[in-house]
């Protein structure tokens, strides 16, 4: 009989600690790599975005989320093997900055979801096979609207109302730049503008391509293409220099002194990023969830750099600036 007792009393107590003990096993906090080109600094309104959202949705950075952040600091040739370092870390999910750090990810990793933040042309760029079905393990958002580019134009038109001849600087390898010359060479045939197109596929070909315009006569330019993104000093330079009134695609532009911009933008692209983590992390597979495109844009509008150039801004386009430096 105490036999019994005693066995009874070792398995009672055996399951009940036995759910004890799994619960007290650490749950494993999933892990984000975070991946971007540029300093953090030059894009911390989007990485706090990024991270603002992902707390909305419930998650504490060193509680239920760990972020491994990894910066090439303009440097591209480092970006392999940072995204091997997130790949051996073994992270959750890769949020990419742009299709410079989508593709080191994707050559680096089959399996780990990669989220794009931004993406000119995901499908053109290989990452996907299609907006609505993604097919692998990459998914995200999408920055192409080259629609904007003839916005830009219309916008130019606003503020100069005599304007007749632009200059467009492209670059014609890139995903997207012949679709966005389309639909501003539309745009220019509605309002009477002729449009000049320069191709500038190196560092080299930009100052050219601005004596060109200048030559040319042109009166106000367009701006397309990663090369040119990714000279922005240079580029603003020379607008000023040039006395050049330039409604640039992208806000760093602006931030580095350029007159304005008009465009997707971008602070929206990473928050709605942390959306694309959040449903990963809940069991989400990349292949089943749709690549989402642009729906917020802004208008950011540098005065200071319109006094350079002797241009003012009508009071009804200053009046539309999500953003005015003053």
């Amino acid at each position: 009989m105490r036999v019994k007792i005693l066995v009874w009393l070792l398995a009672t107590v055996l399951l009940t600690t036995a759910p004890l003990a799994e619960a007290q096993q650490p749950k494993k906090v999933p892990l984000v790599g975070f991946f971007v080109v540029p300093p953090p600094s030059a894009v911390s309104a989007r990485i706090d975005a990024f991270r603002q959202r992902l707390h909305e949705l419930g998650y504490i950075q060193g509680k239920n989320i760990m972020i491994e952040s990894r910066s090439a600091e303009g440097k591209l040739e480092r970006l392999s093997a940072l995204a091997a370092e997130l790949v051996h870390l073994k992270v959750d999910v890769i949020v990419s900055g742009g299709p410079a750090t989508t593709r080191p990810a994707k050559e680096a990793t089959k399996t780990i979801p990669i989220v794009m933040a931004q993406d000119d042309d995901p499908v053109g760029n290989g990452f996907v096979a299609s907006l609505a079905r993604p097919g692998g393990n990459i998914t995200g958002l999408s920055s192409l609207a080259p629609e904007i580019a003839g916005k830009r134009l219309e916008l130019l038109k606003e503020i100069i109302p005599k304007l007749s001849r632009v200059a467009v600087l492209g670059t014609s390898t890139s995903p997207g730049n012949a679709q966005a010359l389309k639909e501003t060479e539309i745009a220019a045939g509605a309002l009477k503008v002729q449009v000049h197109y320069q191709d500038v596929k190196t560092l080299g070909d930009i100052e050219p391509a601005f004596r060109a315009a200048s030559q040319w006569r042109a009166e106000a330019v367009l701006v397309l293409g990663p090369i040119l993104n990714s000279n922005r000093a240079q580029v603003v330079d020379l607008a000023v220099k040039n006395r050049f009134p330039v409604p640039y695609n992208v806000p760093d532009f602006v931030d580095a002194g350029g007159l304005m911009t008009y465009g997707v933008s971008f602070v929206d692209l990473y928050r709605r990023a942390a959306v694309y983590v959040d449903k990963i992390l809940k069991g989400a597979k990349p292949a089943d969830l749709p690549v989402e495109q642009p729906i917020k844009f802004e208008l950011i509008i540098n005065l200071k750099a319109a006094k350079q150039i002797g241009l003012t801004i009508p009071p009804n386009v200053l009046v539309r600036a999500d953003r005015v430096i003053r």
